[in-house]
């Protein structure tokens, strides 16, 4: 008698060192994978502890803006307090204190009153009176037909004399560089040439809008009585024949609008 035949069936499996690393990084690439699909497109960082959520974020970045709309009104508030303050000061009031009440952070201001200073009191001495710092000067002159105007400077040099109505001296005085040439502040024409004698001549110039000019201390005049000239046209030169002579005289410029003498430093940029 045989053995009767086996009938099982025996599996194996052969795996290289290669096919295993193989398979563990397939494995890693789909498990990587996975996670940044469900993290991408999925909310599961939620559950986390410790992981703010999206609605969190949002909630904590509208806090932040809300706090920065609040902190830009406070600063155009105080600039505005700060305007009509200045305001006024200017129409001879007396300003108050911008404090918000201790009981309630509102728009509530104190209404204490500001005691005025000293320096608060020169200053307003000074904006009221007839210096170059006036408001009559300032508004008034500068504002003739309710516009101002800007002409060229005459010549090179420093200012060495001020306009003053009290002293009355109605130009400004400048201390220029010998013989150095004066140009017109503007277009115009010729109205005038006169000879004053040792200290130069005078030329006086009618412009438009009512303005005229009035150059004293000339030599060497280029410009005829009716002659027609343009902005920044040599019409003579300064009569100063050397520097370090205390008796040498200033270059003299007045302007004139309507008949009325005004301040040039308010409409000439020296």
């Amino acid at each position: 008698m045989s053995d009767p035949v086996d009938q099982r069936e025996d599996w194996s499996v052969h795996l290289s060192p290669m096919g295993l690393l193989g398979s563990l990084a397939a494995f890693s690439i789909f498990l990587f994978l996975l996670v940044l699909i469900l993290v991408a497109y999925t909310p599961i960082l939620d559950i986390f502890p410790g992981y703010r959520t999206a609605a969190e974020r949002s909630h904590d970045e509208l806090v932040v803006g809300i706090m920065r709309v609040d902190s830009l009104e406070r600063r155009m508030l105080d600039m505005l307090v700060y305007s009509e303050n200045v305001a006024m000061i200017m129409e001879g009031r007396t300003p108050v204190v911008n404090k918000p009440m201790a009981d309630n952070d509102t728009l509530k201001l104190d209404k204490t009153q500001v005691k005025p200073s000293t320096l608060d009191s020169l200053l307003r001495a000074q904006m009221e009176g007839e210096g170059i710092y006036s408001l009559a000067q300032s508004v008034g002159e500068r504002s003739a037909e309710g516009r101002s105007k800007v002409f060229a400077a005459p010549v090179e040099g420093i200012i060495t004399r001020h306009f003053s109505r009290q002293d009355n001296y109605l130009g400004v005085g400048i201390k220029a560089s010998p013989n150095a040439p004066v140009t017109s502040i503007a277009e115009g024409t010729v109205v005038d040439v006169n000879t004053t004698g040792d200290k130069g001549t005078t030329v006086t110039i009618q412009h438009f809008d009512g303005y005229v000019s009035v150059y004293r201390n000339l030599t060497q005049v280029l410009v005829d009585k009716g002659q027609t000239v343009k902005s920044r046209q040599v019409i003579g030169y300064n009569s100063m024949p050397q520097v370090g002579d205390s008796s040498n005289p200033l270059f003299e410029i007045e302007m004139w609008y309507e008949g009325k003498a005004v301040d040039p430093e308010i409409y000439i940029v020296f």
